[in-house]
């Protein structure tokens, strides 16, 4: 049914991020965490189709229905692959708003407060100079 994927053999994780190399660091170990969940789904893939197909060789199940159980089983780890996405996406969102503050690198909100306030003195200096 499909060709074989290779799976990563391993993955290296960094054992401590230091302070300069935070985000690349952090980036480095999201990008091998992606492609190990992604050679780990092919495999499975692989290894259901496998099965599926000796399954059917034995007479043991119609090809139709084999074809609908590899489907239906793809499509039920398409969902949990996609809702493990969004609860990944989360929790990076939740550990850069982290090392931002740990940073003190300004949110939007901080630099939106500053241009206003820049805005007020900059009108109030004009206002100044016309009276002068």
């Amino acid at each position: 049914m499909a060709t074989k994927a290779k799976a990563p053999e391993t993955v290296e994780v960094p054992e401590q991020m230091n302070g300069k190399g935070e985000p690349k660091a952090f980036v480095d170990l999201l990008h091998r965490v992606l492609l190990a969940s992604i050679g780990a789904v092919a495999l499975a893939q692989d290894e259901i189709e496998e099965f599926v197909n000796k399954l059917i060789e034995r007479g043991e199940i119609a090809e139709k229905d084999g074809k609908k159980v590899v489907k239906d089983v793809m499509d039920s780890r398409k969902k949990q692959a996609k809702d493990a996405s969004k609860k990944a996406e989360g929790e990076v969102n939740k550990q850069v708003e982290q090392i931002l503050e740990h940073l003190s690198v300004p949110t939007k909100a901080d630099m939106d407060a500053l241009s206003e306030k820049i805005a007020a003195l900059t009108k109030k200096v004009d206002e100044l100079k016309k009276n002068q």
